[in-house]
This record gives C-alpha cells, sequence and structure tokens, in this order.
C-alpha cells in the first residue's frame, strides 16, 4: 500500500492565556493542585535509580539492541548504526524533580550517528542535554523546530512532515501523526509533532514520541506495520490529560492497531507529569497483558540495560 501523501495540520491562531490552566492544552489544573502534585510531591519523593556503565552487546547483522534510558529516551543500536531518541539526562525540569535517575550517563553513550526527536516540549527537546552530545552527525525532527537545534553541533538538521521519509545510506526515518501539541512557547503553535518509524537491516521500530489514542495509529499499522512498538504509558490522571497522553489500556489498543510484535513501554516513572503514583503504569499495564493474553509480546525494560531484539 502505498504512503500517504505527506501532511501537517493547519496552524491556528491561539488567544493569550487567562489563567494557569490555559497554560495547558487540556486546561488540567489550578496553581495549587499543580504544585501540591508535581512540585512538592515530588520533591518529598527519595530519587531512586542508578545510572550504570552499560555493556553494550556484540551485535550480528539484523540484530538490533534497545536501551531505554529513562522518560521517553532511548538508544537504539544497530551493527553500523547508534541511534538516540528524545535525549534527556536532566535531574530538573524547572520545577519539576527527578525521580529516576537516567540508566546510563551521556558520557557513556557510544558516538550518535542519528538523533531523533519528535516534539519540542522540554522533556523531549531538552537542549542541555543535546548540547553535550559529542558531534552527531544527522538530527530529524519535524516541521518547525529546525531553529531549535541549530547552533547544537549537528552536523545536518532535516525537518519532515507527517508521512515524509529521510533515508541515509541504507536506513530510511518516516514521521508519523500523532494526536498531541509542539508548541515550546505560549505563541510557537507552528511546531510539529509526532512519531518516527526507523527502518535499518530488515528491522522496524516505532516510537510513537507523545499520543493520546486517536485513529490514525491503524493507519501507521496499515502502511508501516512495525515490529517494535515504543508506546507511552504514563500521564494519563486526571482524566482530561488522556486529550494528549495514553495511559496502559489504550497502549495495549494501539500496539494491536499497529499489529507490531513486541510492546515496550516508556514515558513513565522519571517526573512527576501527572497525579497517578509513579509504579502504577507498568503494573497496570502487566495486569492487562495477562487478561489479554499478550505478556509473551511485553517487554518492560530496565533503564541502562540493552535488550537484543
Amino acid at each position: 500500500m502505498a504512503k500517504p501523501t505527506p501532511y501537517r495540520p493547519a496552524v491556528t491562531r491561539q488567544p493569550l492565556p487567562k489563567s494557569f490552566k490555559d497554560l495547558t492544552p487540556a486546561k488540567h489544573f489550578n496553581p495549587r493542585t499543580f504544585f501540591r502534585e508535581m512540585v512538592w510531591k515530588a520533591l518529598l519523593t527519595r530519587r531512586i535509580g542508578e545510572s550504570r556503565e552499560p555493556t553494550f552487546p556484540r551485535l550480528k547483522q539484523g540484530q538490533v539492541s534497545v536501551t531505554w534510558i529513562g522518560h521517553a529516551s532511548f538508544l537504539i543500536q544497530f551493527t553500523d548504526l547508534n541511534v538516540l531518541i528524545d535525549p534527556n539526562f536532566a535531574n530538573w525540569l524547572f520545577l519539576l524533580n527527578l525521580i529516576n535517575r537516567c540508566g546510563l550517563k551521556l558520557e557513556h553513550l557510544p558516538q550518535i550517528d542519528l538523533v531523533l526527536l519528535t516534539h519540542a516540549h522540554y522533556d523531549h527537546f531538552h537542549k542541555p542535554s543535546l548540547r553535550r552530545l559529542p558531534n552527531p552527525e544527522i538530527a530529524v525532527m519535524p516541521w518547525g523546530m529546525g531553529d531549535l537545534a541549530h547552533n547544537l553541533g549537528f552536523g545536518r538538521i532535516v525537518e519532515l512532515q507527517w508521512w515524509e521519509s529521510f533515508s541515509h545510506s541504507d536506513w530510511k526515518v518516516t514521521l508519523t501523526p500523532s494526536k498531541h501539541w509542539g508548541a515550546r512557547m505560549l505563541r510557537d503553535n507552528h511546531r510539529g509533532y509526532g512519531g518516527f518509524v526507523l527502518e535499518h537491516q530488515g528491522r522496524t521500530i516505532y516510537h510513537a514520541g507523545d499520543s493520546a489514542y486517536f485513529e490514525g495509529f491503524r493507519e501507521i499499522g496499515r502502511n508501516c506495520r512495525p515490529e517494535i512498538a515504543l508506546l507511552p504509558i504514563g500521564a494519563y490522571h486526571p482524566e482530561s490529560f488522556r486529550h494528549v497522553h495514553m495511559g496502559p489500556d489504550e497502549a495495549l489498543k494501539v500496539f494491536k492497531d499497529l499489529r507490531s510484535r513486541w510492546l515496550v513501554p516508556m514515558h513513565y516513572g522519571t517526573f512527576r507529569l501527572s497525579f497517578e503514583e509513579l509504579d502504577e503504569p507498568p503494573r497496570w499495564l502487566r495486569e492487562l497483558a495477562t487478561e489479554q493474553h499478550v505478556s509473551k509480546k511485553l517487554r518492560i525494560l530496565d533503564e541502562g540495560i540493552p535488550y537484543v531484539f
């Protein structure tokens, strides 16, 4: 089946915010609730986890190693290609305290050939982390983000629209739609957002970025049918958060829409970005996977430990 014509949603001019609630697309909370649930509770939570020097596997042609760094950050490795997705090594995001340390330190990374950035939000596009990468060759991102990436050390910056692809050597990456938003500040809603499908050595890996559930996942499944699906499962409570995020229940629905072989969860347990308990998303995901008889397809990774598919 031919892939759809590249497309990006229309940009609508947003009014200036009248209150704190208007600073979030779903108008989630008032300042008191935000401070209590996401700042104060995080400050009272003891930081856990430890960074470890990884032992990267010796791969054979066609094997792919996936290392979850934490949150939405991944290192994807082939025999001849090292890819970073949404790298974030921060201890703080403004007032938000890191709860679970990154699984590996930035200095433990191998030479990076490709960086994929799904959107401009600070927990996915972290400039201090990107600036410290040792001369990454290529950065691929959605439309309208290139100006943010200049002077960060990339050899080449590529912007894509939905369903556009970029190929280099014998790998290809395609930007796919999502249900989220891309503005970094209040008024720059011209910036794009989405997920990526990476194809190399006969393997296909999908990183959904941030997204609520929407029918577009079926189209991604029809056109790409990614073998390995990296899907977000956190930041879903209260219910209004589901306008832009999804929980384990919807992630399993996405997994079936994609018709993937493996489900790797992400976007939980690192920063307190919502009101559910930090250990709830993976626990609930395991329960649902058992009920739906897909436990053998679930791979919940430990931060900093490579897993070979």
